[in-house]
């Protein structure tokens, strides 16, 4: 009998669960096989944005290919471009708020302690990553040797007016750390100060006039955007600190990154016909392809070639070893991303687009990608050290400069650290090449060769750049899981615990003396309160 019972109570429980699931004919209508144009409606309808995005980029390529033929003014270029040209200015209008609110509602929500460890693995991350790829950028280029071109001299269209003056190493680091601690909040939002030059006269008196060359610090135009993530952690932490008086100010900001993630997911819809606008009217820009591509077509293929390397590869292969989940599935889910970085080359610009992809593609946590991806847009720089690499190495071999082994582990080192707050917007590497030429002692004047072709590689490197900060911000979230999932069998265990000590004492009659007194005791305090 009691074995019937058992299995009536077994027989119930399956009858309550079947219903929760299936409800009889439903479950039927389940198991029968969906139809192939409702599963493609459905396909299509879930990853629409994305078929636009990638659409949009090969349209773009098409038509600019049709108008280059029409031979327009550069009038009629500028205003053929102009629906990119509002895309881009939609996505930085909305980098300020972005990342400031993000980087303070994050900071206020984590532990100062986990804050650190979550920074320190990402930082790690990111040097050991942008390491890799500087050495990537190296074995390319004296693997293929772009710079040997049997004595003949590349020369290209002259574009000295856009080289970047020269800087001593020691400068631009000290214009790192300067940036780091803006003297004015509102003027970092569009400025960042740099060092310049100017020759004062020493030795007046004498006859032998001699010259020295002084830094003199100057803004120019550009957001510093480290300035401002430095600041906006600070904040953050000092709010946490201040406790429920702070609470207030945190979800300001939290309603405040909310409200921008709104605003982001509007742009995104227009982001397929910006980006095809910005990469038609390149194409149409582009002055003579054959012959550029024919002085230095064995340049742009190394690079390419070793971001697709790292991107398609070590990238990966990190996140698979780490996770044992599929890297090609998550990169699946940042196309749309990817696609607006291409199309904008700038990886400050990309970040919006990047948060809202990562979080609902991705299943990354908001308190991750709001922490590390801003983070790993001005200090991950995977993309923009490989190139460097390469076209310092070029440049070597283009002027018969045979590089020895300390001058390469320069390279590698210079191209890592220099790359670290090196700025998120397009030609941002070019400016920090100097600094890599200057160490190893290479001629800059050659730097117009590179800005003759970084309209192309400057693409490539942000795709690689925002690649990097997405696999980031997954291997933190995988991180953080594993923390909380042995954190939760701790907690379960002590809970067991705690349920068993109280079972083993309610016999106990000093502990029945224990709450007697407690019953008798409690009620005084709040006789005294009614009274009073």
């Amino acid at each position: 009998m009691a074995d019937a019972g058992v299995f009536i109570e077994d027989r119930r429980a399956s009858n309550v669960d079947e219903p929760a699931l299936a409800n009889g004919l439903t479950d039927l209508k389940k198991k029968s096989p969906e139809p192939l144009s409702s599963r493609l409606k459905r396909i299509v309808v879930t990853n629409l944005l994305v078929i636009l995005t990638v659409t949009a980029v090969i349209i773009g390529i098409f038509i600019g290919l049709g108008v280059r033929n029409a031979k327009l003014s550069q009038t009629q270029i500028i205003y053929f471009g102009f629906p990119g040209e509002l895309l881009v200015r939609l996505l930085k209008m909305i980098i300020i708020p972005l990342v400031v609110c993000s980087l303070v509602s994050g900071a206020a929500s984590i532990d100062p302690k986990a804050l650190g460890k979550l920074g320190g693995w990402a930082m790690l991350f990111f040097l050991v990553t942008t390491l890799i790829s500087s050495a990537i950028g190296v074995i390319m280029a004296f693997i293929i040797k772009p710079g040997s071109s049997d004595g003949a001299k590349l020369t290209v269209a002259s574009t000295d007016d856009q080289v970047p003056e020269a800087k001593e190493v020691v400068d631009s680091f000290l214009d790192l750390i300067r940036n780091i601690f803006p003297a004015n909040l509102v003027a970092a939002a569009f400025q960042s100060y740099a060092t310049g030059y100017k020759l004062v006269r020493n030795n007046m008196n004498t006859t032998n006039i001699t010259l020295e060359k002084v830094p003199v610090g100057t803004d120019v135009d550009g957001m510093n955007i480290l300035g401002l993530i430095v600041f906006a952690m600070a904040f953050g932490v000092a709010l946490r600190k201040l406790g429920e008086e702070g609470e207030i100010l945190v979800r300001f900001f939290n309603s405040f990154n909310e409200a921008t993630m709104v605003l982001v997911s509007w742009i995104m819809w227009y982001a397929p016909l910006g980006i095809m606008f910005l990469v038609a009217a390149k194409i149409v820009e582009m002055e003579d392809v054959g012959k550029l591509f024919a002085s230095l077509g064995k340049y742009i293929a190394c690079c390419v070639l070793g971001h697709a390397v790292h991107g398609l590869l070590i990238l990966p292969l990190i996140y698979f070893v780490i996770t044992r989940k599929n890297p090609y599935t998550f990169l699946l889910g940042l196309i749309t991303a990817l696609a607006t970085a291409f199309g904008t080359s700038s990886s400050s610009a990309t970040l919006p687009l990047m948060m809202k992809c990562v979080e609902e593609n991705n299943g990354v946590s908001k308190h991750i990608s709001r922490f590390i991806l801003p983070i790993g847009a001005t200090v991950n720089m995977d993309g923009a050290a490989c190139f460097q690499c390469v076209a310092a190495v070029f440049i070597a071999q283009m002027n018969d400069i045979s590089l020895n082994f300390v001058q390469v582990i320069t390279i590698l080192v210079t191209a890592t650290a220099s790359s670290v707050g090196a700025a998120g917007i397009p030609a941002g590497g070019v400016l920090t090449l100097a600094i890599i030429l200057e160490a190893v002692g290479l001629p800059t004047n050659d730097l117009s060769l590179i800005l003759a072709v970084d309209w192309l590689v400057d693409r490539t490197c942000t795709v690689i750049n925002v690649e990097g900060d997405a696999f980031g911000a997954g291997l933190l979230q995988h991180f953080t899981d594993r923390n909380s999932k042995r954190e939760g069998v701790e907690l379960s265990e002590v809970r067991l615990g705690e349920k068993e000590g109280p079972s083993k004492t309610e016999g106990s009659p000093l502990m029945g003396k224990k709450n007697a007194e407690l019953e008798v005791t409690g009620p005084r305090p709040c006789e005294k309160e009614s009274v009073m």
